[in-house]
Formats: C-alpha cells, structure tokens, sequence
C-alpha cells in the first residue's frame, strides 16, 4: 500500500517511556531469575487498602461508643431530675409562688372595674388591666352540695384540689381532712406566709392552714393556724390580716372567744412573735423574726375605700403583702427551697358594694404586687396565680 494511504487506526503509535522499562524490567527477570516490582507494588496496594478499611471501622466503632456514652448520660441525669406521676421531668431551682385570690370577682367585677378605671383616668376603651395579660381560663365553681359555692368550698377545691360542700374547711364531704398546698410547701421546706384583709380565721385562709367541718369554728381554727391543736404543727410562717378577737380569751377587753383560751399567748409560748399595732408594723425591717403573727383589727379590715381615711390605724393589702413577701424573701436567702405565699383580697360579693369593689380590684390593677415580685433580681422563678371564683 502507497505511503500515506493507510487507513489512520492502522498507524502504530510510539511506545511510551514507561512500556519500554516495564519490558526492560521483565526481559532483566528473565534472564537473572530474580522477580518483577509489579509484586511489590501490588502488595503496597493491598496494604493500603486494608489500612484505609481498618481506619474506616475504627471510625465506626468510635462513633457508635460516644453516641452510646452520650445516651447514658442523659438517662443518668434525668434519673436524678424530679417528676410526676406521668414522667414529665419537673423544674429544678429556687422557686417562690406567689397564690393570688380575689374573692368573689369574676368577669363582672373587672368590667366594671376596667371602665370605671378608664373613665377616671381618661385613659382609651382599649386600656386593659393588668390582670388582662395573665388570665389563662376560668373554672366551674359549683360545691358538692350547690350550684353556688361559697368561698369556704371553694378555697378548698383550690387548696386541697378536691370539691366538698358549702362551709367546708379543707374537709371532704366525709368529713375526713384533705392536704392543702401550703402544708405540702411547708413539708417541702418552703417558707409560708398567709396575708389577708379579712379575718385571718375567715374561709379563705383559713382552708390552707386548718381542717374543720364549718368555717363558723373560728376558734378552732386561730389554735390551728398557730400550730397549736392542728395535727401537722405549725404549717405557717408568717400571717398578717385581721381577726383578733379569735385570739383573745373571752371576757377581755378585746377577745370574742366562746372560751377562755388565750390564744396569742399560746403562740408567744410557742415562738410567735406578735404585733397588733400599725407602729408595730411600720418598725419591721426587711429581716423580721419569723414565725411572726400580725393582727390589725379586731375582725376584718375596713374596705379599701374606706381604709385609705384609717391609713394611720390600718396598713394596706399593698404594705403587707410588701412586707410580706419581702420578710419571707430574705428568710430564705440561704436555702434552697423559697417561698409559699397566699395574698387574699377582701371578698367583692358581701353587700354588693359596687364602689368598693371597684376600689378592691384596682389594687390588684395598680400594685401589681406580682410584678413587683418578678422585678426582683434575687427572685429565679415566680409563679402567679389569680382565681377569680364566684361566692356567696
């Protein structure tokens, strides 16, 4: 075939550099006997597969023992986190609740209070209260013996979380005693205080701190509140509202006992310290005694509407509960658990008192003793609750 008319595929390309010494090298094994490094390097090739295989597993390996270990340890910690009966893991920390009860008010009260606070104020139709902001819901408060509750019933649906029958003080309908929150805070190491515009021995506090079967065993009740005859000891650290009488023995000059028992005096025997007197209560420092027993009338507290013409003979559900929460604060600076409080307002209901109810829900509006509590830098955790239940 002519030059230069081969077909183009028939052409013969050069042999590379690296196919002439791979045949040198083979011709040279031939001849001296001895073997190529094609072995070796095949050998190389292995190896270094077997080490990336090996660095591979033990990647592996590593991988499932810290995610194992990692697995471990959470179980482990969460064994040692509280829970409840459904397993739900609790929060840890220093708490302090504070348990807010307006007696007797329901939306009507903050209606009527809403618009009275913005005509007087000359404040928009859309200024709210600042109890607005916190409302979660409402709950039927029927007893088990009416369709009306009254506030000894149901301060005992709230306190113990069981329902019983109108009159009721932490007693179910069988008569038998049901635990109140403020006993299981006092028997977790919480300090506890009670503060009131009423009564101390009145329902509403009285079901936190005492077990008998008609609210109108208000002597009993003053014996239990300080420990006294109450089966648990004393459940309460520091209470302030009115009801002296109770405490004083019949036949003196002050006391509306149907015995002669001397129940301050009781109380002072079993380290109470007592004050009666507005002096009294203006001298308390930040860091009082505690347990401490304050009684400022010898049965309720006058009305908010009236009381602020009697500031001098009366403190305030703001000065005390204040007071209150700022005593029982620094009472448990250096422990672990905080604080149990029940701040409770005087009932809206009795004698339908619209301007004094108006004025009773706004100190709820303007002092807004739980954000006072919550600005607090030493506070971790506040929980604040306001029940509003119907009463009769």
């Amino acid at each position: 075939m002519p030059r230069g008319q081969e077909p183009l595929l028939a052409q013969q390309r050069p042999d590379s550099q690296a196919s002439n010494d791979d045949a040198l090298a083979e011709e040279d094994a031939l001849l001296t006997g001895q073997r190529t490094g094609k072995s070796r390097n095949t050998t190389d090739h292995v190896q270094s597969r077997w080490r990336e295989i090996g660095l591979f597993v033990w990647a592996l390996l590593a991988t499932v023992v810290v995610v194992i270990l990692a697995v471990l340890y959470q179980h482990k910690q969460a064994a040692h986190l509280p829970s409840d009966d459904n397993g739900n893991a609790i929060p840890t920390g220093k708490r302090n609740l504070i348990f807010m009860v307006s007696d007797g008010m329901g939306p009507t009260s903050l209606k009527l209070t809403r618009d009275y606070h913005q005509y007087t104020s000359q404040l928009p139709y859309s200024d709210t209260l600042i109890l607005d902001s916190h409302l979660i819901g409402q709950s039927r408060t029927r007893s088990s013996s009416s369709l009306i509750t009254d506030s000894a019933a149901g301060a005992t649906a709230f306190s113990c979380g069981e329902k019983s029958y109108n009159g009721a003080i932490s007693v179910l309908p069988d008569h038998s005693p049901c635990g109140s929150v403020m006993e299981a805070a006092k028997r977790m190491g919480y300090t506890t205080g009670l503060v009131v515009t009423t009564r101390i021995t009145d329902a509403t506090p009285a079901v936190f701190a005492s077990h008998v079967r008609r609210r109108e065993m208000e002597d009993e009740i003053a014996l239990q509140m300080v420990g006294e005859t109450h089966p648990l000891g004393r459940m309460v650290d520091l209470m302030f509202g009115g009801g002296r009488c109770h405490f004083l023995p019949n036949g003196s000059e002050d006391g509306c006992r149907n015995d002669d028992v001397d129940v301050v005096g009781l109380a002072e025997k079993g380290g109470w310290n007592y004050i009666d007197k507005r002096q009294d209560f203006n001298d308390l420092g930040t860091k009082v005694n505690l347990p401490l027993l304050g009684l400022f009338a010898d049965t309720d507290i006058p009305y908010e509407i009236d009381r602020r013409f009697q500031d001098e003979t009366y403190p305030s559900l703001e000065e005390m509960a204040r007071k209150a929460l700022d005593a029982l604060s620094a009472a448990t600076e250096d422990k672990d658990q905080g604080t149990f409080s029940v701040p409770k307002r005087t009932p809206t209901c009795h004698r339908m008192r619209r301007c004094a109810l108006v004025h009773r829900s706004l100190t709820w509006r303007l002092h807004a003793i739980d954000i006072y509590m919550l600005n607090r830098p030493s506070i971790e955790h506040v929980t604040d609750l306001n029940l509003q239940a119907s009463s009769s």
